[in-house]
């Protein structure tokens, strides 16, 4: 389907993790602008599939992400990305999207989620769309934690992550105890987010953890592009679809800037 001459979407068929079940798969291929020919493109892989693109099958209505990725096409330098799309299982979000069981809360299917993303899907979609860019990946909430974790279990294939009000809270700690066994990655960039209204015990983790990374070497200095970071507090913003797709665009910028 072509949206108003620009970008269109794909369907990419589903991926099927062990002991997870059948996701569905989707990409949105924007064009290329004027100076873009040649430069290879990025990928960037979501999380929540359902609620990335239109208001259909979203919990509260999409983030627009191929109204913002289009957006980029036409104003930047910058080749924009390729985003595929891995939808969420319902009821069972929760144990595939957190990387470490949390009692009764579940969770802990992350790893076998991402084992099929690197080991099926990313050569899948490369050979397809002839991708040569970095590539990164992202969500919000328990999507941004996802993300957090793919980047710093598999650095060699993700250039960074792309946070949004990242559940933190749900790990206590764990992501922070793994970013320190964890060797640095040669380059990384890290967005995080949080809005004011989304309620108690949000922000102070995931302003602990952007610490951390600070004393790890990432910096908030865009003169430095090797371990970049982003952190940003939205005092309006709730833990709601509105906030996220209001935010993206800026985050977008932020983890394709040279």
């Amino acid at each position: 389907m072509i949206r108003r001459g620009h970008g269109h979407f794909e369907e990419l068929g589903t991926l099927n993790p062990r002991g997870i079940g059948h996701r569905r798969v989707r990409a949105f291929v924007p064009v290329r602008g004027l100076g873009q020919r040649s430069e290879p493109r990025p990928l960037l892989v979501m999380f929540d599939g359902q609620n990335v693109f239109g208001d259909s099958g979203s919990f509260a209505g999409g983030w627009h992400v191929h109204e913002a990725v289009d957006h980029f096409a036409h104003t930047r330098r910058a080749a924009a990305p390729i985003v595929v799309t891995i939808d969420h299982g319902g009821h069972a979000r929760i144990d595939e999207l957190a990387p470490f069981n949390d009692g009764s809360r579940g969770g802990g299917k992350l790893p076998k989620l991402m084992d099929a993303v690197v080991g099926d899907l990313l050569p899948r979609v490369e050979a397809q769309f002839e991708l040569s860019g970095q590539r990164f990946v992202g969500g919000a909430s328990l999507g941004g934690l996802a993300s957090l974790y793919a980047h710093l279990t598999y650095p060699d294939v993700f250039a960074g992550a792309l946070a949004m009000s990242p559940s933190l809270w749900f790990t206590r700690g764990r992501v922070s105890a793994l970013l320190h066994r964890q060797a640095s990655p040669w380059r990384s960039r890290i967005y995080l987010d949080c809005g004011g209204r989304e309620g108690t015990g949000m922000w102070a983790p995931i302003e602990t953890f952007a610490e951390r990374l600070r004393r790890r070497g990432w910096t908030d200095s865009p003169a430095r592009i090797e371990h970049r970071l982003m952190l940003r507090f939205d005092q309006r913003g709730k833990h709601h679809e509105t906030a996220w797709r209001r935010r993206f665009p800026h985050a977008l910028r932020f983890l394709l800037a040279r």
